[in-house]
């Protein structure tokens, strides 16, 4: 028993250095181009090295397949897995670091991303636009719709009948410290989650998508209304301008992206519907990156500035000072796409 283990042991350890022997020149010339490429060091590397780099990566990738088939010596197939894995990135791995995808994305990228929507954002700031006008129309021909759009316990002390001193409380003095200070998270976290909706539910042909923003937007309209009611609407428009033109302009961004779909998926053109919607999914998905971007503005906006700020003029400069911050950047904006281009 003893000599015919270790005759299958001598078999295997003979079959295994032969199959590397017929192989290594292959593995090493892999393995010294990809080390090369990980060091940075492109500029030794011969033409016919990166030419024939995918077919090596291919040879080894065969290579560690038969040798898990035959159950070669584990050496080997340790070896050949972490060699095919420094690979797959060298081959298919992300061509640029961190830092050089901000660069290309904050460059111009994502700006040129929106401009390619433009069409969907002009429809979703209409639609938002409406919403305002349907909340504010239903509240002022009945002020209980007014809890159809917003929970009592997130309303708080802003409901129909209010005193104008109550309503000014809530945006002046010490009340900003603790009620409204909840009441603003509320609402941001309403519209973080308002955004990621409205970008996901455009693959229904950008329906949901529209019936949200109009929603979403007639919560606003209600409240404009109750505080107009009171003469406080320029303080109240203040008040939501120091965060609101950049998180509301990041729910147009995502209701914008997530219309492109459903509009790619409606009218693909030309084009076979999978080819428009992938496309279209791609340019969405790069809208929908920088959204995320403004919604962290927009909460450190509403952390600080919000709360620094206590008059209604210096609320307004802000606001408007990010307003058109965010438009010089979208529309006027060209950077390394341009200079591409």
């Amino acid at each position: 028993m003893n000599a015919v283990t270790t005759h299958a042991i001598e078999v295997a350890a003979l079959r295994s250095d032969r199959f590397r022997m017929d192989r290594e020149a292959d593995w090493q010339r892999l393995e010294a181009i990809v080390t090369r490429m990980e060091k940075g060091r492109l500029r030794g590397i011969s033409d016919d090295d990166l030419l024939a780099l995918p077919g090596l990566y291919r040879t080894v990738a065969s290579s560690l397949s038969i040798a898990r088939e035959t159950s070669l010596d584990a050496a080997t197939l340790s070896y050949l897995e972490a060699l095919v894995q420094r690979a797959w990135f060298v081959v298919y791995g992300p061509r640029s670091s961190l830092t050089e995808w901000l660069r290309t994305f904050l460059g111009g990228g994502w700006s040129a991303a929106v401009r390619a929507i433009g069409l969907d954002i002009v429809v979703a700031l209409a639609v938002m636009v409406a919403g305002v006008a349907v909340g504010w129309l239903l509240v002022s021909h009945d002020p209980e719709w007014y809890f159809s759009l917003m929970s009592r316990e997130m309303a708080g002390p802003r409901v129909p009948g209010a005193s104008a001193q109550a309503l000014r409380g809530t945006l002046f003095g010490d009340a900003k410290q603790d009620g409204m200070s909840v009441f603003a998270a509320q609402l941001f976290s309403n519209n973080a989650q308002v955004s990621i909706l409205a970008f996901a539910l455009g693959f229904a042909f950008g329906i949901p998508t529209l019936l949200l923003l109009v929603h979403n937007l007639a919560l606003l309209g209600a409240m404009a209304w109750l505080y107009n009611g009171a003469g406080l609407l320029p303080d109240f428009a203040g008040w939501i301008s120091v965060h609101g033109t950049t998180e509301l302009f990041a729910i147009l961004l995502a209701g914008a992206a997530g219309l492109h779909i459903g509009r790619a998926l409606a009218f693909p053109g030309d084009r076979p519907v999978l080819q428009a919607t992938a496309e279209a999914g791609r340019r969405s998905a790069v809208v929908m990156t920088g959204v995320v971007l403004m919604l962290v503005v927009a909460a450190l906006l509403e952390g600080f500035a919000r709360q620094l700020v206590d008059d209604t003029f210096g609320r307004f400069a802000i606001g408007g000072f990010m307003l058109a911050a965010w438009c010089a950047y979208f529309f006027a904006f060209r950077g390394n796409a341009g200079r591409r281009r």
